[in-house]
């Protein structure tokens, strides 16, 4: 994870990490009003994960399952709504100056769908958990909410003016 200050911290040293945990988060209700705040949700009512971390090469590996229980505003009639959310992750990372770094590439980059990510590169000797989770539950965050059921109309044009009717107003002056 980069240096950015995270809304829910949960930092594990890499040597602890690497030694293998299983972590049990469960955010309060003061972290629950930062992560809301910070991913512009109404309320986050809910929030859990368990990780798992393990030894990968010279950095770590975290297996992770979160659930939420979240509140946003629907975009079309702006009622607040209820929402579960849950997902899993696979995250591996490096500590700074690790061979196994991902290589900065210059020019043409090619994709593939299929590959694995890189890992990720720690900013020093330890990771937050907190804002791995986080991040995956923003990224499952609909940027469009839309409460189930609601449907979006959109309003008639309005009929362009008659030709007489702009006579008509011309003719009054």
């Amino acid at each position: 994870m980069t240096g950015e200050a995270s809304p829910w911290p949960h930092v594990v040293g890499l040597g602890d990490a690497r030694r293998g945990a299983t972590l049990h988060l469960v955010a309060d209700e003061a972290a629950r009003g930062v992560i809301a705040k910070a991913l512009d949700i109404e309320t986050l009512d809910a929030l859990e994960a368990d990780v798992a971390l393990s030894e990968w090469l010279d950095g770590v590996a975290l297996d992770g399952r979160w659930r939420a229980a979240i509140v946003q505003i629907c975009g079309v009639s702006l009622d607040p709504f209820e929402t579960s959310l849950e997902g899993r992750f696979s995250v591996r990372a490096v500590p700074p100056g690790s061979p196994n770094a991902p290589t900065e590439q210059t020019g043409e980059v090619e994709f593939d769908s299929e590959a694995e990510d890189p890992p990720d590169l720690l900013a020093g000797e330890s990771l937050d958990v907190g804002a791995y989770v986080v991040e995956h539950l923003a990224l499952e965050l609909d940027p469009f909410p839309r409460k189930p059921g609601v449907e979006f109309e959109a309003p008639e044009e309005p009929a362009p003016p008659s030709p007489f009717d702009v006579l008509r107003a011309l003719k009054r002056d």
